[in-house]
């Protein structure tokens, strides 16, 4: 069994809560995006789209130093959020807001396969039922979706645990209050000795995302045989 320091497992617990709260935040807006994107018809679409996925293929430094820009205390947005109360520099609640921007691509893209594969029958049907939209969504779209949306929930999870980039520019490497699992690593491969450390929590972070990846796949076939059975 490993030995883990105390330091380590204040990494290790901060960096799961930073996961929990960046993914059950984002879930709503990820799959309000996912269900636009794959339904609706807007200008501005593939702008959206863009934007959406733009965390992908932008260096997670550049998105660190954008998020600081807009959300720093002194930032576009973040001097008024600061003017009531709301820092988010260099806290652990500006880690999970990181963490969620880089892990809402892999939400989106996973939901909006789910919703694009639903059957267009089946959404008309309750329309001619007497259900409007938001009740489709609610009691036809949504459960049938399902299997997609735990899919990109677990798959953002994995990424937050993992981000490094856009959180150290973004809040630091703060040990205690922004020191994750990841900060750690990195922290432990700059100091003599300090292998022994890293090793631990890298086989802690291993350990940590095969579960989520197993988990995912565990409760997407459950899923899948309950909509089955239901169709």
């Amino acid at each position: 069994m490993l030995d883990l320091s105390p330091a380590e497992w204040t990494a290790i617990w901060l960096s799961l809560r930073i996961a929990v709260v960046a993914t059950i935040v984002s879930l709503p807006f990820g799959i309000f995006t996912a269900f636009a994107l794959a339904r609706w018809r807007f200008p501005g679409k593939t702008l959206l789209n863009g934007l959406v996925h733009l965390p992908l293929v932008l260096p997670p430094v550049v998105t660190g130093f954008i998020l600081l820009i807009l959300l720093g205390r002194k930032g576009v947005f973040g001097a008024f959020l600061a003017d009531i109360g709301i820092v988010l520099s260099f806290r652990w609640t500006g880690a999970a807001v990181a963490c969620a921007v880089m892990g809402f691509p892999l939400m989106v893209r996973a939901m909006r396969l789910s919703f694009e594969a639903i059957d267009r029958r089946l959404e008309l049907a309750g329309g001619t039922l007497g259900a409007n939209q938001i009740w489709t969504f609610f009691l036809i779209s949504l459960p049938l979706a399902i299997p997609g949306i735990v899919v990109g929930a677990i798959l953002a999870f994995a990424k937050a645990l993992g981000e490094f980039g856009a959180t150290i520019t973004f809040v630091s490497n703060i040990p205690g209050e922004t020191q994750t699992i990841s900060a750690a690593i990195y922290t432990y491969t700059q100091v003599p000795g300090g292998d022994a450390g890293a090793m631990r929590l890298t086989a802690v972070a291993i350990v940590i995302a095969l579960c989520a990846l197993i988990a995912s796949e565990v409760i997407q076939r459950w899923a899948e045989k309950r909509l089955a059975n239901f169709e």
